[in-house]
């Protein structure tokens, strides 16, 4: 007997004393469109000017990169942070020969030829070593309105074609990422300043390029989340995070600030983490921005060595992509798609430029993303989520056990008979098989009907 069959019959022989997680999937229960959460942070990046890699991107369908940590440490001096696209401060920002583009204008170009829209963080990179070796780039701008008016040479340059540049459609522009990293100045490896003088930043920045670019989407603050409401007594550092929300949500309300998304991060498991998505909603309205547009731009759940490349990374990731479209983000971004070496690199296997498990993830999610209308589809094990939508080929459904035991399987799509099944577990990646009346533990389908 092969280890494959040892491993199925094991699996049935556990799950024999489960009762059948039943899957329904109701065509007439429009829910609207499949919704863009299966953003990537910054891509796969092999070298500086070459992106063999990116063609992963477009096969998946890979809606939008958000431009963050861009390349490594620093930027690797050469992408996105302003600090490298505008090298010295003092220089006057209105001369295009003070501004450096090279690098990034074949970064973006390469995304944009992999039909992947760029997310575009004005800030700078994280500094890891800051508080033990030395800090760089991460003070506050000595002048708040001279960064804004850098900001705004770099969005015309990238949507204007400003100092020999682009058309591209690039419609969301952050300001900064994570200013609340540490609750202290000196640990905080983002922003060496208050939280008070990041709101103020925010003011001054988004006010200017929203009046300057009224068609984009201005916002952030690229928080670094609400995982207090989960673990409310021992960190001061989430409770810090936490109070920080809460602060920059009534700075901004009672200083008018344009705002027209929130982004925000977590780390946390997949249970966690859809709490804390349903938190952040529901603060966001009681503040008074009832519908406000949520990007969750970096998670994934409760990363770890271990992990990497693992059929429960990847039914992990899977059960997020469904959480996410079944919740109230808008939009999100896994951190991250690098091919590297790394607790955060859970798409791309690093030695053999491949994708880990997880990717596949990603495949499964844009067959929703390709039928088009979301609809209902209940499932009634804790365990067992599901998503499902339908288009002019019939109704596709996404089925996920993220739990460590085997599930049986009932699955009803609307009346329509299964057409096509593609499975990814333990021993399986993205293979045809029939539909399975059990699901091995960490595993995920897609499943078409007609």
């Amino acid at each position: 007997m092969t280890v494959k069959k040892i491993i199925v019959l094991s699996a049935a022989i556990g799950a024999l004393a489960c009762s059948a997680a039943t899957v329904k999937v109701d065509p007439g229960r429009e829910i609207g469109p499949v919704k863009p959460v299966n953003g990537v942070g910054q891509p796969p990046m092999i070298g500086f000017v070459e992106y063999p890699m990116f063609h992963y991107l477009k096969e998946a369908g890979i809606p939008f990169s958000r431009l963050h940590d861009v390349g490594g440490m620093f930027g690797r001096n050469v992408f996105v942070d302003i600090p490298n696209l505008f090298r010295d401060f003092d220089a006057d920002e209105n001369d295009p020969k003070n501004y450096d583009f090279a690098f990034t204008d074949r970064l973006i170009s390469a995304l944009v030829e992999n039909d992947v829209e760029p997310f575009f963080r004005l800030g700078v990179t994280i500094e890891n070593y800051a508080a033990k070796i030395r800090r760089y780039r991460i003070d506050p701008p000595k002048d708040f309105a001279k960064w804004a008016r850098i900001c705004e040479h770099v969005i015309r340059h990238y949507t204007e074609g400003w100092a020999d540049g682009f058309r591209y459609k690039i419609t969301y522009w952050e300001i900064w990422n994570e200013p609340e990293n540490w609750e202290t100045a000196e640990k905080n490896e983002m922003w060496h300043g208050t939280f008070e003088e990041y709101c103020r930043l925010y003011d001054v920045a988004s006010r200017y390029l929203k009046a300057k670019f009224p068609h984009l989407k201005i916002g952030g603050f690229a928080s670094c989340g609400v995982t207090w409401i989960n673990r409310p007594v021992k960190n001061p550092r989430a409770k810090f995070q936490f109070d920080c929300f809460h602060q920059f949500l009534k700075y901004v309300k009672e200083h008018g600030c344009p705002i027209d998304y929130f982004s925000y991060h977590s780390y946390s498991g997949v249970e966690d983490l859809m709490g804390q998505t349903r938190y952040v909603r529901k603060s966001l309205d009681e503040a008074g921005f009832k519908g406000l547009e949520t990007c969750l731009n970096e998670w994934l759940p409760a990363p770890n060595h271990e992990k990497l490349g693992t059929a429960q990374q990847a039914a992990e990731v899977a059960a997020t992509l469904v959480g996410f479209q079944n919740g109230p983000v808008d939009s999100a971004a896994i951190y991250d798609a690098r091919c590297g070496i790394g607790n955060y690199s859970p798409l791309f296997n690093p030695l053999t430029y491949k994708p880990h498990k997880a990717y596949w993830a990603f495949m499964a999610f844009n067959e929703l993303r390709k039928a088009g209308t979301a609809v209902a589809a209940d499932s009634d094990a804790a365990k067992v989520w599901a998503s499902a939508a339908k288009g002019e080929k019939g109704i596709v459904a996404m089925v996920v056990n993220f739990g460590n035991k085997a599930q049986p399987l009932s699955l009803d799509l609307g009346g329509r008979k299964a057409s096509s099944c593609r499975v990814t577990d333990e021993t399986r990646t993205w293979e045809e098989c029939e539909l399975p009346s059990l699901l091995p533990p960490y595993s995920f389908v897609v499943v078409s009907g007609e």
